[in-house]
């Protein structure tokens, strides 16, 4: 019977799985007192933490260099000697990220029809963006113009009242 948590290893797998690993590989090669066994169980107590999403001594990046620092060793000892437990890693980090080759056609077609949508949306706000520019500017210009034309109608007025204190002859010379 196959679970929906054996389909698809999350996390925790793969943390239960390193730490199963490191286990097996500390009894099988005898190594149970040896320095070997204690960078073994540093560097698959280190993956666990990374796998988790918790760790104590690195960056929680899913790399070798934040493996051995959080194992507290140096890289050179997962990349010469335990190569077999930084391939481990790699393996564990591919499976928990791991997307179905084999995809839908129908989901592929949504997808780049989805792509064809953002283009058109993206280009449509890249040309509204452009429109709202030009009318920006657009304004600036009328509303300068209206500042100049208010000025002259002020002028104007001005001389309409120095004007028309002076009285019209030409209306008395018709009048008589």
């Amino acid at each position: 019977m196959n679970t929906p948590a054996a389909a698809a290893p999350g996390p925790r797998h793969g943390a239960a799985l390193a730490q199963l690993v490191g286990e097996a590989l500390t009894h099988a090669q005898g190594h149970a007192d040896t320095e070997d066994a204690a960078e073994i169980r540093a560097i698959t107590d280190a993956m666990v933490r990374l796998l988790i999403g918790a760790p104590l001594h690195s960056d929680g990046k899913l790399t070798v260099v934040s493996l051995a620092t959080e194992a507290g060793l140096r890289r050179n000892k997962l990349t010469h000697k335990h190569t077999g437990l930084k391939d481990l890693f790699y393996a564990l980090i591919k499976a928990r990220n791991h997307v179905p080759e084999a995809v839908p056609d129908s989901a592929r077609a949504r997808a780049d029809k989805q792509q064809q949508d953002l283009a058109r949306v993206r280009a449509e706000r890249d040309d509204l963006r452009g429109q709202a520019q030009l009318l920006a500017r657009i304004v600036h210009v009328l509303e300068i113009e209206n500042s100049k034309l208010k000025e002259a109608n002020a002028a104007l007025e001005q001389q309409v009242v120095a004007h028309a204190s002076v009285s019209d002859l030409t209306r008395r010379r018709r009048q008589l």
